[in-house]
């Protein structure tokens, strides 16, 4: 097969039944607004936006539990681009789905101020789950938030079928090729393996380019392989338009609930740029007014006009407002009946989502005698964890493979983690509170970032001084 084969059965558009006109449009015109948004800046990284258009599109429209006029829902899906060097990839659909974004913050993409930075930021633009860029930290952060969206489940509706609870949600990613090179990944992607976590599906976008261009000068290991190795279930879907694929290979991910997920998406970076797709060059630059207006013209777009968008194209794409208003509602209503038949557990929810401690817990904390030998730290901070283990069951954690030295267990908290991850020594449960990181201090910075930033628990981690310093 030759490349221009290679790239052609790559590139044909797949789509299912109910993908209309508008669909097709609408993800074009999310290309045509990566190469305008990045040749008025100047800079910026267009390619990867360009290719992931149909999985972002399908993602944002028609997977994801979201409701974009409440971005902070908590029955919500989670969506973290580990990539987060392709901004656009993320801000594009934010502005079509209606989530606060407009055509104005897409033209002042990476200039001073604006709401859509290089990288993605928390708490500056909403809709975005978390702070991305450096490569790797968003997939591992991610791993945190499924585990903290099941231990969450395990303190308020634990008895639940699988499914059932207005506490299940998935935790989306879309990770690069720099994402899968980066050490920190392949610890929690182990971790994640080990934890089984049903609820993280990874789409791993598998263009082969990197500013260096082939990637093959640096990455030649079958990553499929080892994400089966990490005890992951694995697809791969021949084609960034294959649409078709890529809703079926959700479909099975969700079905797989004993283990994460990791769907393989081999796509062509910066497709339809004529000269560049395909090449590191459609990767961290723009790609000339020449090759945009050549896209424009592929697409059906005028090549003299930038930036545009058909109303009947974002009116079709805001609808996604009124679907998540209609979510929202359904899940409120499945809320409702579970408050309703759990008082107590309904207390406990509503303050840790004021972030507030509860009244008298300070009476809880331990005290020495004065002692010219004094107590050691870490054996003061075990005691205190376990002193407050009862008083806030919110809080949980552990260690990178050191709990008997430096303390981090509760007194009697049982192991997170599959049952069949019990030892002599440990017992475990998918609800447990005790975290073991094994020796992966890189991962274990990473997933209490992301359990902190999932809510509504408390995590904390220990590591010996020095080591803290290494996970910097």
């Amino acid at each position: 097969m030759t490349i221009t084969e290679e790239v052609s059965g790559l590139t044909r558009r797949q789509v299912p039944d109910d993908w209309s006109d508008l669909d097709i449009r609408a993800v074009d015109t999310v290309r045509v607004l990566a190469a305008d948004a990045v040749q008025k800046v100047g800079n910026g990284h267009p390619g990867t936006a360009m290719s992931l258009a149909p999985l972002a599109y399908t993602l944002f429209q028609r997977v994801l539990r979201q409701d974009p006029s409440e971005a902070h829902w908590p029955g919500r899906d989670r969506f973290v681009l580990s990539a987060g060097h392709s901004s656009l990839t993320l801000y594009i659909q934010l502005y079509l789905a209606g989530f606060g974004l407009e055509l104005e913050d897409l033209q002042a993409l990476r200039t001073w101020g604006s709401l859509t930075p290089g990288h993605p930021e928390y708490h500056h633009t909403k809709g975005v789950e978390m702070t991305t860029g450096p490569l790797g930290q968003g997939l591992a952060s991610a791993v945190g938030m499924a585990m903290a969206a099941r231990r969450e489940r395990g303190l308020f509706d634990r008895e639940s079928a699988q499914g059932t609870s207005p506490f299940d949600h998935f935790i989306y990613v879309i990770a690069s090729d720099g994402d899968i090179e980066e050490g920190v990944t392949s610890e929690a992607s182990s971790i994640a393996g080990r934890q089984q976590l049903g609820n993280l599906i990874v789409f791993y976008d598998d263009n082969e380019i990197s500013i260096e261009d082939d990637t093959n000068i640096a990455l030649a290991e079958d990553v499929a392989a080892r994400y089966e190795a990490y005890g992951w279930h694995v697809q791969q879907v021949e084609g960034g338009e294959n649409v078709t694929g890529i809703l079926a290979a959700i479909d099975n991910a969700k079905a797989v609930t004993d283990k994460p997920s990791f769907i393989a998406l081999r796509t062509i970076i910066g497709y339809p740029a004529p000269k560049l797709m395909n090449t590191g060059k459609a990767h961290g630059s723009a790609l000339g007014a020449e090759e945009v207006a050549a896209v424009k013209e592929i697409l059906g777009f005028d090549p003299a006009e930038s930036f545009q968008v058909d109303a009947d194209t974002i009116a079709h794409t805001r609808k996604a407002v009124e679907r998540g208003t209609e979510m929202r509602a359904a899940w409120q209503v499945e809320f409702d009946a579970w408050a309703d038949a759990n008082p107590d557990r309904k207390a406990l929810s509503d303050r840790l989502a004021a972030r507030e401690l509860p009244q008298g817990w300070e009476q809880e904390l331990p005290s020495w005698p004065v002692d010219p030998k004094g107590v050691a730290t870490r054996k003061a901070s075990g005691d205190t964890l376990s002193a407050l283990s009862e008083v806030l069951p919110e809080l949980w954690g552990g260690s990178a493979d050191l709990a008997e030295s430096n303390n981090t267990t509760m007194a009697g908290a049982d192991s997170f983690g599959p049952t069949d991850a019990a030892t002599a020594h440990w017992d475990a449960h998918p609800y447990g509170r005790t975290l073991h990181f094994g020796i992966r201090e890189h991962a274990m910075g990473s997933i209490l970032t992301g359990i902190a930033m999932h809510g509504p628990t408390r995590p904390y981690g220990g590591t010996f001084l020095v080591f803290s310093d290494y996970m910097r």
